[in-house]
């Protein structure tokens, strides 16, 4: 059986880069390069989408909009990493560990990576909605830490100047008018019908995350205590490799470090608190689950690989 052939459009930029790493690596598959004074070439492009049996798309949401009307077969599966096809009804998203959700990716021709802010928050949330934990419409609260390669381009070149401004070395809250891309895969995902507050900030380290849901004990249906939590995230995500409940003694420091996963493709989920106050963390490195592990994750499932095939757990 021939190796499928695999086109990254836009491997230049951090996912892309990521991607290949992992790609780079395996012998099972043949990546399709394309010369370096043509990846700007419409043309040559469209070839190696129609010669490709899987494309990732590492690009602007309207550019990787207009990448996918470059695919005129019916063969070439895509994963697009941006924000354009998350909520788009034709398209599958790409959480696998979310109950019924591989099956789909394994069937789908377009799946959309989902957003690393949205990937913490939905592990946290969508499983308490699902099982009747959390009202639809619970009033939600997020807060997120994010290392700067999250940020695009430009922000990594400010970070990684020798001679940044100082106000680059603390963390820095932002998109203050609490509006975020992320938002809307969040809602939707989620089963959420009112819209969370979500406040993330932007750190001095490249690579890792946290995102944390606080709660009342009084928000969840039933008897509401840690051991029902960590009870209802064990059945939940008991099948994965790549989420992880940790211990109910963790964090034995009292502290939950945002960058410990860097480098990792996995996602771990803590629940803390008292009887009346829950604080629900889920750690990952946002190049990782939060994006570039997460896809190649779906292109195993897409593929008929081994789901974790490639990854760093």
């Amino acid at each position: 059986m021939s190796k499928p052939k695999i086109y990254i459009d836009g491997k230049e930029g951090t996912t892309g880069l990521q991607i290949y790493e992992r790609l780079g690596k395996r012998d099972d598959i043949e990546l399709l390069l394309i010369d370096e004074e043509k990846r700007k070439d419409t043309a040559e492009r469209a070839k190696l989408f129609q010669a490709a049996d899987l494309a990732f798309l590492c690009l602007p949401d309207e550019a990787a909009r207009e990448a996918v009307s470059l695919v005129t077969n019916e063969c070439t599966k895509i994963i697009d990493c941006s924000t354009a096809h998350r909520t788009a009804e034709s398209w599958v998203y790409g959480f696998p560990e979310l109950h019924g959700q591989g099956e789909k990716i394994k069937g789908a021709k377009y799946v959309a990576d989902p957003g690393c802010y949205a990937t913490g928050f939905l592990s946290l949330i969508r499983p308490l909605v699902e099982m009747g934990a959390l009202d639809p419409d619970a009033y939600v609260t997020c807060h997120a830490l994010s290392g700067y390669t999250g940020a695009g381009k430009k922000a990594i070149a400010q970070y990684t100047d020798p001679g940044r401004e100082q106000e680059l070395d603390s963390p820095r809250h932002y998109a203050v008018g609490l509006s975020h891309k992320h938002l809307p895969e969040m809602m939707k995902v989620s089963g959420l019908t009112r819209k969370p507050i979500f406040m993330p900030m932007i750190c001095g380290f490249p690579q890792g995350m946290t995102v944390t849901v606080p709660l009342f004990a009084g928000m969840l249906n039933g008897k509401a205590s840690i051991d029902m939590l960590r009870a209802l995230y064990a059945d939940y995500y008991a099948e994965s490799r790549v989420v992880e409940l940790r211990p109910a003694d963790a964090p034995s420091c009292g502290f939950i470090g945002s960058n410990n996963l860097a480098g990792r493709d996995n996602l771990q989920i803590f629940v803390n608190g008292n009887e009346e106050q829950l604080m629900l963390t889920a750690r990952l490195d946002n190049l990782g689950k939060g994006a570039s592990g997460a896809a190649v994750q779906n292109m195993n499932l897409m593929l008929g690989f081994e789901e974790t095939k490639g990854l760093n757990l």
